[in-house]
């Protein structure tokens, strides 16, 4: 909220205001106080506020104050901020947190039972407190003595104490004087008396002042004269809490405001017909007025706006433009069609220009003064004219296009010959007599020579006299007949450009929008001043140049360069910043003045008497919460707990001069800094071990300060101790030779298990051996060799004789292996089935298919391990079915990991042979092969899989799957 007081008949300063809108708890404000470390303090209704220039940081009954309605504040030597409650209760708020009679007992001693409306702390370390009522009280930290008076007319009612430069202690009231003797108070000879406890003050050089009847008085302990003579008009009505500040101005509040009385007599209002009850001055020499409003901030003397608005007698408050004629006056261009012209010697309005046309007319956005002419001319969105002779006989003209075409103004220049530039939508027009001719013809223009399509934005004559604009497509200069268009140069040279100005040393500077200043020389960009520079903002609207100084207009803020410094450097008006920060539309440098056309009025300010020195922020850490709980700021450490490894800290910078404040931190000494604009950080899941939070802040004008810390430690839990890890390696160590001697034990009897299985194997092999040689088998082929024998035919009996013996040298020679190469166990079952085939003749067919990519040398098999499935595929699937059948071995690669041996037969089936065995019979050969398959899962890696099924309604299929790995 924007407020202002009356300084004078034609200009108002401005005053900042502070209320709920902003964080206040309440607008019904007290007494105001600035603590040791630079924060502002106010009482309410509502409880108390600290504040720092951004935050307000509201405390209650909730937080432990006695009682929400504080009337006044004090700080003691200690710096225990003291809260005077309405109910007279006592409390202070101290390290962060408030001490009320629940949580220290030494407050419980002071009940009174009365309200407290003074506070002293003398030079021996007694506070005194003065009451509403008819007692006064000293406390020297452990006892209480009260002072009460039988004497009706001589009471301590609402007595303010005093201690004068000898140590002496006074109590003053509205009814007598009294002297402190170490023990007792007498009642002493004295003048005149205050008006009230509100109008005595202790004075920094230990003298006393206070107000009577008369005025102010100083009183130097027996000793009073009067000061300063004041109206009675002032001290009848409800005088508050005064200031006599080093300058011996006399600030008083009461129900009509804040006055300002200087020695000489000289009396300046503030806040008029707001009733005021407090005025203090903080450190930086700014002035705070409290009020049943809020309260109000009058910046120091070197940092303080002066605005001219309505109420000062412009038109309106919406001011667009401003220049300065030759007769030291300011001309304002308004809304509505209207100039007003300020006298700068009074700063009244002394003339006011009404243009008929305010549709057309509605903003004058820019001024030109042409001095030589003593024109002022002027420009809206639509239309462009001049005021001839501003001095004496004003005669208006306005430019005109003879078709009566509609243009677009987005800005215009003037030549020392009196050519005329104009930006317009459709481009860059130049008229070249326009003294005599004030009007132009879009269609004679011509291009390239006093026409440059495009849209156009801004237009400057630098001087030499050269003509610059920036359009759409970026930068261009016109000189000489030449055109020259600088878009191939610099990217930075293709953005929209809203200004251009020049420098002593002819080098051309434009405000771009939003990417800083760019400087020109030679054709050549030499330098870019961005944001990081210093830049309020990257958005340049407005350029001014005066002497060897750039001001800049930014869309959040104003700023100013030094260009005849290098490097070059951005200055920044911070405590500008409540009214220059955005809405800004122009402005006119003078000598000592800055002018700024706003939104708010034109607003102005001394910039020689602003204040070079660039202090940097004192940073203040307010709170450290760990886990939720809130820890003392005056610890040297911190000693947290494990478990307490989540920890925030809020900080703030005492500021209020509206500064643009940037923080740094780090934990560690060796550390990066981080930058923030944040005023919280919470650090979680923290590591233990010591830190050191360092928290340093900087403004746009100054060097970073000197870092605050606060230290801490997070101890380690009992597992991150080193005598737990070493217990721990201990531990592991034996629990790991435990475990090796476990492992090795049963790595051996898993070897002697595997041993065991092997031989077994080896064992069932030989039982194998003996169970496929078939007593059938060769009870069958010594029947054939008999039946042929017996029919003479020696030489059919010769050759089974001969294959019978081939087989049974076979079988001793692969009997001891537990693999063989697939090629011997084709061998062996082309031998073997070459027998069976001759027993049983056409009746028998086989065949074995071996795949094309099975190395049958390299290819390894447990041996003897299809024999028995083939015997029972013939003898108990083909042998009883009357025509026989056929019998197919498929040998081929499942994938490169497994190979597949398929053995298949037509005859009756498996299913349909068990359903009709007689006797319970079962194949020796099968269930020994069966087991050495089990045997050998258990011992190889990978498994051998039997898959037996009978496929449909007959025929036998027989699927073994063995892994190549052997």
């Amino acid at each position: 909220m924007l407020t202002f007081s009356y300084t004078g008949s034609a200009q108002t300063t401005y005053i900042q205001h502070f209320s709920t809108k902003n964080g206040l708890p309440s607008n019904n404000c007290y007494y105001t106080l600035q603590d040791s470390k630079g924060y502002i303090w106010i009482a309410t209704d509502a409880g108390v506020s600290r504040f720092d220039g951004k935050v307000f940081e509201n405390f209650s009954i909730d937080d432990g104050l006695p009682d929400n309605q504080i009337i006044q504040l004090k700080e003691d030597k200690s710096g225990k901020i003291w809260f005077l409650a309405l109910n007279g209760q006592l409390s202070y708020f101290f390290n962060g947190k408030i001490y009320n009679e629940n949580n220290d007992k030494l407050l419980r001693l002071l009940k009174f039972n009365a309200v407290v409306v003074s506070f002293l702390e003398d030079s021996k370390g007694r506070i005194w407190f003065g009451t509403n009522k008819n007692v006064l009280v000293m406390w020297n930290g452990k006892t209480i003595t009260k002072y009460i008076s039988a004497d009706s007319e001589h009471q301590y009612t609402s007595t303010f104490v005093h201690e004068d430069k000898l140590g002496k202690i006074w109590a003053f009231s509205n009814q007598c004087v009294r002297i402190f003797d170490n023990k007792t108070f007498t009642i002493v000879s004295h003048g005149t008396l205050p008006i009230s406890y509100k109008t005595i003050l202790n004075l920094p050089d230990k003298s006393l002042g206070y107000l009577d009847k008369n005025g102010l008085n100083v009183r130097v302990g027996s000793d009073q004269r009067l000061s300063l003579k004041l109206d009675s008009a002032l001290l009848n009505n409800d005088p508050g809490f005064f200031l006599v500040d080093s300058n011996k101005d006399l600030w008083l509040s009461n129900s009509s405001g804040v006055y300002c009385i200087e020695p000489s007599g000289k009396t300046t209002q503030y806040l008029k017909n707001i009733p005021s009850s407090q005025v203090i001055k903080d450190a930086k020499n700014n002035m705070w007025f409290t009020t049943n409003s809020g309260i109000y901030m009058l910046p120091q003397k070197d940092e303080r706006l002066y605005i001219i608005n309505k109420t000062n007698g412009l038109n309106t408050d919406m001011v667009k433009s401003v220049v300065k004629d030759n007769n030291n006056n300011l001309w304002l261009g308004l809304d509505e069609g209207s100039m007003n012209i300020l006298d700068l010697k009074t700063y009244g309005v002394n003339r006011k220009i009404q243009l008929p046309d305010k549709k057309r007319y509605n903003v004058i956005k820019q001024l030109v003064y042409d001095t030589l002419q003593q024109t002022m001319y002027f420009a809206s969105d639509y239309g462009l004219g001049r005021v001839k002779n501003i001095h004496s006989k004003q005669n208006i003209e306005y430019l005109k296009e003879t078709n009566n075409s509609m243009f677009v103004v987005k800005s215009f220049a003037l030549k020392n010959n009196h050519t005329l530039a104009l930006a317009l939508s459709s481009g860059v027009f130049v008229l070249s007599d326009q003294l005599n001719r004030f009007e132009f013809t879009s269609l004679n223009f011509k291009q390239g020579v006093d026409l440059f399509n495009n849209r156009a934005y801004r237009v400057f004559y630098d001087r030499g006299q050269n003509l610059w604009f920036s359009n759409i497509n970026g930068l261009s200069e016109y000189s000489k007949g030449a055109l020259y268009n600088y878009h191939g140069e610099h990217p930075l040279l293709t953005k929209r450009i809203n200004d251009i100005q020049e420098l002593n040393d002819g080098t051309i500077v434009l405000a771009t929008d939003g990417y800083g200043l760019v400087f020109l020389k030679n054709k050549k960009v030499t330098s870019v001043i961005t944001q990081k520079d210093g830049l309020a903002d990257n958005i340049c609207k407005r350029l001014y140049v005066k002497d060897n100084y750039i001001w800049i207009i930014t869309n959040n803020g104003i700023n100013r360069i030094a260009s005849n410094k290098k490097p070059l450097s951005v200055e920044s008006f911070e405590y500008t910043n409540a009214m220059l920060a955005d809405d800004v539309n122009g402005m006119f440098i003078d000598d000592h003045y800055a002018y700024f056309a706003t939104n708010n009025g034109l607003i102005y300010f001394d910039y020689h008497g602003a204040s070079n020195k660039h202090e940097s922020p004192k940073v203040l850490i307010s709170s450290i919460i760990s886990n939720k709980t809130k820890l003392g700021l005056n610890y040297a450490t911190h000693t947290l707990a494990p478990s307490s490894n989540n920890i925030t800290f809020t900080y703030s910078a005492i500021d209020f001069q509206n500064k643009s404040i940037t923080y740094r931190y780090r934990l560690k000494a060796d550390a990066n800094w981080t930058e923030t604009r944040s005023r919280r950080l919470e650090f979680s899941s923290l590591e233990p071990g010591d830190y050191t939070f360092e928290l340093s802040a900087k403004s746009n004008n100054s060097n970073w300060s000197t870092p605050t810390r606060a230290n801490f430690s997070l101890k380690r839990h009992f597992w991150q101790t080193i005598w737990f890890m070493a217990a721990l390696f201990l531990f592991a160590g034996f629990a790991f030779y435990k475990v090796a001697v476990v492992v090795t034990r049963i790595q051996k009897n898993k070897e002697q298990q595997q041993l065991l299985l092997k031989n077994k194997i080896l064992m069932l092999e030989q039982r194998a051996l003996q169970a496929m040689m078939n007593p059938h088998f060769v009870f069958n082929v010594m029947n054939s060799i008999q039946h042929y024998i017996n029919t003479k035919d020696t030489n059919s009996a010769n050759k089974i004789l001969t294959g019978f013996a081939k087989l049974i040298r076979k079988n001793l020679e692969i009997c001891t292996k537990s693999f063989i190469s697939l090629d011997e166990e084709v061998e062996y079952l082309e031998l073997y089935l070459s027998l069976e085939k001759k027993r049983f003749g056409e009746k028998f067919k086989y065949h074995i298919k071996l795949g094309r990519d099975i190395d049958k040398e390299e290819t390894l098999i447990p041996s003897m391990i299809l024999q028995p499935y083939i015997e029972n595929a013939i003898w108990h699937g083909l042998m009883p079915k009357e025509d026989g059948g056929n019998l197919n071995i498929c040998i081929d690669l499942k994938d490169e990991d497994h190979l597949l041996i398929q053995i298949i037969d037509d005859g009756v089936g498996i299913d349909n042979s068990l359903k009709n065995k007689k006797g319970h019979h079962v194949s020796k050969g099968m269930n020994l092969t069966k087991e050495r398959i089990n045997l050998l899962n258990q011992v190889e890696p990978y498994p051998i899989l039997l898959k037996i099924k009978q496929s449909g309604d007959s025929g036998t299929h027989v699927s073994i799957l063995i892994p190549l790995n052997h």
